[in-house]
């Protein structure tokens, strides 16, 4: 398992479940769908009005896991932030590719884009004895 093989991976999924941490420190998670670019950055949207919108901006570090089928998992930190335009739309593209109905949310209020850069991946397959489990760390965003 190298990156690109995680990569392909995460493109085969589309749905993960993220958390962020609320303003009483609690955790809060959602399900969502995602993309992925072939650095591992992940892209989806939300609206404004979301608890998540609002954690993220306050504190950006997250979390997800993705893929729990075959007992075959990732689970993801990261650091996300809003991107808009003119840095916008090659993520946003990437997001339609995988999201066809995503270009009927435009037109909903407070529609926003998150990327999450990686800072520690974990691929776990315990479909084998023993399990296959590869860590990957990420510099930190700049």
């Amino acid at each position: 398992m190298n990156t690109e093989d995680l990569y392909t991976y995460l493109s085969r999924r589309g749905l993960g479940v993220v958390s962020s941490i609320g303003p009483e420190g609690a955790p809060q998670s959602a399900l969502v769908g995602f993309a992925v670019t072939p650095s591992l950055e992940l892209v989806f949207d939300t609206v404004s009005s979301t608890r998540k919108y609002a954690n993220l901006i306050a504190r950006p570090r997250c979390s997800f896991v993705m893929g729990w089928d075959a007992e075959q998992t990732v689970q993801y930190e990261g650091v996300a932030r809003e991107v808009r335009d003119p840095e916008l739309e090659p993520y946003r593209e990437l997001y339609f590719q995988v999201w066809t109905d995503g270009p009927r949310r435009l037109s909903w209020p407070g529609i926003a884009y998150f990327v999450v850069t990686p800072v520690w991946i974990r691929y776990s397959d315990f479909a084998h004895d023993p399990p296959f489990i590869r860590e990957f760390t990420f510099p930190p965003p700049a």
